[in-house]
């Protein structure tokens, strides 16, 4: 079966994702830059490593966009704190990644190459790489395969295979099957993500499976304990300000209405709107959306002096301030949930902000999380939306218990990227 498997990527599955990609780059400016970075990687890994001794231990991480960089993040630089002569090579898939991922640690930054057998066979033999480490889910499988006949250590970390997944359904198992039991270790977020990749491993004693957890949080935290101490006031203290974090247009039909109308019952109420995509265009259209219910709105797009505008509705217009301008907030509304899935919610969550997010979000076991615990809420329908918020607004005891709440999800699950890194030594 796995030859089968084999034989149709190669030959059906992955030229046909490659055609459309082309096509799709053509009307897609962002998608164009991913797919011109991944035809120069081989010529970008050759020149890096004419310089590079073939004494050096060499990791090569991968991480699909900027989101899963930051799971990357605190294991790479974890593990230069135990290697320091090791280099550290960091692909990516799309152009969130490569042009926003920032660490002294990564050695080299490259467009994941394009997964055909030639292409994978000369980057790995360019490369040499002591392992190549995968974050949670986008997995190449001629990387996986190539890598098991040269005898690379290959590494999933942070992985979740969701109940319901299309990898546990006939049709896609097998193939799931075929890459997954070719990877050597494998590190799930949960004990039922560790459950659900049995399922498709079976009791093969390869790969080495276990159950480690997300070291996003890390990341999250260490990014936030500087700035926390500058905020240790209480939340209560702060503007009662809603912030809007990495909207999509599928969420501005709802909220911009919602908050409009909450703003003239509330008047003390203040709104960052921060859009997914801060373009001027996008930016012009949410201000023309609040200014039809009357509401004007200012744009803030300084990086370096972060203090808020008193203005009632402030637009953002630069990228990479989100999480230190959530500490100006008390209650938060992550994107994405009503389209592409949502977005970072752990960002708000350590600034001490209750959560709301749209139903598209069990990619994410952070938001799981959340809502376990009382510090997310999700709404299944866009007319839930108003109801919740005006909860939070009013009744402070709610609003308190779901601060602290969400706060806690941080804590409670602390410590994985030492778990991960201890590991990847070891196995």
């Amino acid at each position: 079966m796995k030859l089968i498997w084999f034989i149709s990527y190669n030959l059906i599955f992955y030229p046909l994702i490659f055609v459309i990609g082309l096509i799709f780059s053509l009307f897609n400016s962002k998608f164009r830059q991913g797919v011109s970075g991944r035809f120069i990687s081989q010529s970008v890994l050759k020149k890096f490593f004419n310089s590079i001794p073939n004494t050096a231990d060499i990791y090569w991480f991968h991480a699909a966009s900027l989101g899963e960089f930051y799971q990357v993040k605190p294991v790479l630089e974890g593990l230069k704190n135990v290697e320091p002569e090791c280099v550290a090579i960091v692909s990516f898939s799309s152009p969130s990644g490569y042009n926003n991922a920032k660490s002294d640690d990564i050695d080299l930054r490259i467009y994941m190459p394009f997964d055909f057998l030639w292409s994978v066979r000369r980057a790995l033999k360019i490369t040499r790489p002591k392992k190549v480490i995968f974050a949670s889910y986008d997995i190449w499988p001629n990387m996986v395969w190539v890598a098991k006949k040269r005898n690379i250590h290959t590494n999933i970390f942070a992985a979740r295979i969701k109940d319901g997944s299309l990898k546990l359904k006939s049709g896609f198992f097998s193939f799931h099957k075929s890459v997954y039991q070719s990877i050597s270790t494998i590190y799930t977020v949960a004990e039922k993500d560790y459950k659900n990749m049995q399922l498709i491993i079976g009791d093969s004693s390869i790969p080495v499976l276990r159950a480690l957890g997300n070291p996003r949080y890390d990341m999250v935290m260490k990014t936030a304990d500087e700035f926390t101490k500058e905020h240790q006031l209480s939340v209560l203290s702060r503007n009662n300000r809603i912030i809007i974090g990495s909207s999509h247009k599928e969420d501005d039909e709802f909220l911009i209405p919602v908050l409009s109308k909450m703003m003239n019952t509330h008047p003390d109420l203040k709104i960052l709107y921060a859009p997914h995509e801060p373009s001027k265009s996008e930016i012009k259209r949410i201000q023309s959306a609040f200014s039809e219910f009357g509401l004007e709105s200012s744009v803030f797009g300084r990086k370096k002096t972060l203090e808020l505008p008193e203005d009632n509705v402030v637009v953002l217009s630069v990228v990479g301030v989100l999480s230190k301008l959530y500490w100006q907030g008390k209650i938060s509304y992550v994107g994405g949930g009503f389209s592409t899935g949502i977005h970072n919610v752990m960002e708000p969550a350590i600034a001490r902000l209750p959560v709301i997010f749209g139903p598209n979000y069990h990619h994410a076991h952070e938001a799981e999380e959340l809502l376990d615990n009382g510090g997310g809420f999700c709404i299944q329908k866009k007319d839930e939306f108003q109801s919740i918020l005006e909860r939070l607004v009013t009744d402070e005891d709610h609003f308190l218990k779901a601060s602290y709440a969400a706060t806690n999800v941080i804590h409670q699950n602390l410590g994985s990227s030492t778990r991960i890194i201890r590991n990847l030594i070891r196995d």
